[in-house]
């Protein structure tokens, strides 16, 4: 068998001279035609997909600017409202189906439109095969596989780049890199999908002709191609959600090798066909300026910092690192720890719970609940050596509440729970430090850590401590309601439904609530109660109300849905003029990566 190598001389390009067509004229204008040539192939399917993502990314890009930067007076203008009203219910409509939540409206009104473009690219021009017969060839390659495979080619460059965590994507929408996940992985799906159809085509006509075992055997082009597909099916259903979650460690252990394998063969395999390798630069010059950001600020912003490691309760680490750095509320940041063996390998995303402070040194503060891998790793060594110092690298910080949070609401309604509770905690600063006066914040937050109370309501003090001198901040409202949700913490008759096995799932419309104590810590007001929030009623309340509201969630799925559909109501309600909010926003933050 010959070694899978590159035709020679290596070109750039291919020729796209067709020499003279030995057909009759019928059939020459058959194989010349618009939708079959091939030596426009690339023109024809590759150009289109191109202009299709970018034509996507555009019309998102435009409304983020238009939302972000529309003159206040159009902010005020009840038709801009509902306009922004029917693209936010459209971004927050989603589905409970078992337990997990479904995609929102508008990314399947946006999926559809992506299968309607490749299904009609690929299905829609005929003839699929040449009529090929002993005696006549129109070509080796069949039409259909030919457009499968350009249009394939053509989804790599933002196949990359949706998944790099520095991306241009993100600059020109607003969305960040965890969100884009979503689309990188459809975008997989898809190109698999047209790989898929680009393969099989060529394995039915080459049994036809007789030589799919002497073609394996003489061109490299086959082993290259099976080669890559073989990277490309493992890197596509390594991505299936249950899959990754399960195997999370040995899913980034191996998802950069399998890409790069997959990249190169692929490589190989176009073979600089009419301008199949245009794409590949395109793609490694995107994805290397991606990378080689987010890595000049790593080392060149933040360098090796330290983490010091503590257990601010027996189920919960925190960790925290001095820093120069600036972040927004809500943003999170990709801790690579360098003392804990395979593990320095890869980096993890975590939610800063705290926010910058001026003019001074900041401390951004993690706290995390420790569970098997990395996390496991670091509580160990702080339950053996409280207070340890490790070394670690930063990269980020990355996504973050959207422009809207910035310019204030008149009521805030902050959800959280399990592991998501600290992200509360900068959400509470960021309010005071604005000091919107007349405005109310209400943060709801759950968790089943019996000691969870004690770590948050210092948290809490520490905060209003800062915040104690401030003017303003007496004017401001901000109501902190902590459901302790554990068995132990159940103050209600045995009716009350138990704490779930799931710890991800901490939420219950049904489950009674009980208060068990208030205090007030400086301008905040703190109240604790037993039993899981009922977040409609909650949330419901919050939009009855005349004004504009923001709300925020960051915990189980459950928690997501129920704020979701409760921020999507709202749209409705707004869209048709009935006396409620006059604006919401939903944000939700990523509970897992």
């Amino acid at each position: 068998m010959s070694l899978p190598w590159l035709d020679q001389p290596v070109l750039l390009h291919s020729s796209r001279d067709a020499g003279m067509c030995s057909l009759t004229p019928e059939q020459c204008a058959l194989k010349t035609s618009y939708w079959v040539f091939w030596y426009e192939a690339d023109h024809r399917y590759g150009l289109p997909t191109i202009a299709f993502f970018l034509t996507a990314i555009l019309i998102v890009a435009i409304g983020n600017l238009t939302s972000t930067y529309a003159p206040e007076r159009m902010r005020r203008n009840s038709s801009w409202l509902r306009f922004l009203s029917f693209g936010r219910f459209i971004s927050y409509k989603s589905w409970r189906m078992g337990s997990w939540n479904t995609q929102s409206l508008a990314a399947y009104i946006l999926g559809a439109a992506g299968a309607i473009f490749f299904l009609a690219m690929t299905l829609g021009p005929r003839p699929y095969y040449w009529p090929n017969t002993r005696q006549i060839s129109f070509g080796n390659s069949p039409p259909i596989a030919t457009r499968a495979g350009y249009m394939a080619l053509a989804c790599m460059p933002f196949l990359f780049i949706l998944g790099a965590k520095a991306n241009p994507i993100s600059t020109l929408t607003g969305i960040s890199h965890e969100k884009l996940n979503l689309w990188h992985n459809w975008v997989a799906w898809a190109m698999f999908a047209l790989a898929l159809v680009h393969t099989f085509p060529f394995i039915v006509f080459h049994i036809w002709k007789g030589d799919i075992v002497k073609s394996f055997n003489d061109g490299g082009i086959w082993v290259t191609g099976v080669i890559a597909l073989i990277a490309q099916a493992w890197l596509t259903f390594m991505s299936i959600r249950w899959i990754r979650d399960r195997y999370y460690e040995f899913f980034k252990a191996t998802h950069l090798f399998a890409a790069a394998v997959f990249f190169v063969f692929f490589f190989i395999h176009c073979d600089f066909r009419l301008t199949s390798w245009d794409y590949f630069i395109a793609t490694a010059v995107l994805y290397s300026l991606s990378w080689f950001y987010s890595q000049f600020k790593t080392f060149m912003e933040h360098g090796v910092s330290h983490a010091c490691l503590s257990m601010a309760t027996p189920d919960s680490l925190m960790v925290t690192i001095e820093t120069n750095t600036r972040w927004t509320p809500g943003q999170h940041v990709y801790l690579r720890f360098l003392t804990c063996g395979l593990h320095a390998l890869t980096a993890h995303p975590f939610t800063i719970s705290s926010v910058p402070q001026r003019g001074k040194r900041s401390q951004m503060i993690f706290y995390l609940q420790p569970r098997g891998g990395i996390t496991g790793r670091l509580a160990k060594l702080a339950e053996k050596s409280p207070g340890m110092s490790v070394p670690v690298l930063l990269d980020g910080p990355y996504g973050g509440v959207t422009s809207r949070w910035f310019k204030g609401f008149d009521r805030t309604l902050v959800v959280a729970g399990g592991a998501g509770a600290g992200f509360s905690l900068p959400m509470i600063e960021h309010f005071m430090e604005r000091h919107d006066v007349g405005s109310e914040l209400e943060v709801v937050v759950a968790s089943r850590d019996p000691g969870f109370r004690e770590w948050y309501c210092q948290a809490l003090n520490d905060i209003a401590e800062r915040h104690a001198a401030t003017e303003g901040t007496k004017a401001m409202r901000v109501a902190v309601k902590i459901h302790e949700t554990s068995r132990s913490s159940q103050t209600l008759p045995s009716e009350s439904e138990p704490g779930t096995p799931n710890d991800k799932e901490v939420m219950d419309h049904s489950t009674a609530v009980s208060t068990k104590g208030s205090v007030s810590t400086g301008a905040i007001n703190i109240q604790t109660l037993a039993g899981r929030p009922s977040i409609p009623l909650i949330a419901q309340a919050t939009t009855e109300k005349q004004g504009t509201v923001g709300m925020v969630v960051c915990g189980p799925s459950t928690m997501v849905f129920d704020l979701r559909q409760c921020a999507a109501t709202a749209q409705q309600r707004i869209m048709q003029g009935k006396a409620a909010a006059d604006e919401v926003w939903f944000y939700n933050e990523s509970f897992s990566f």
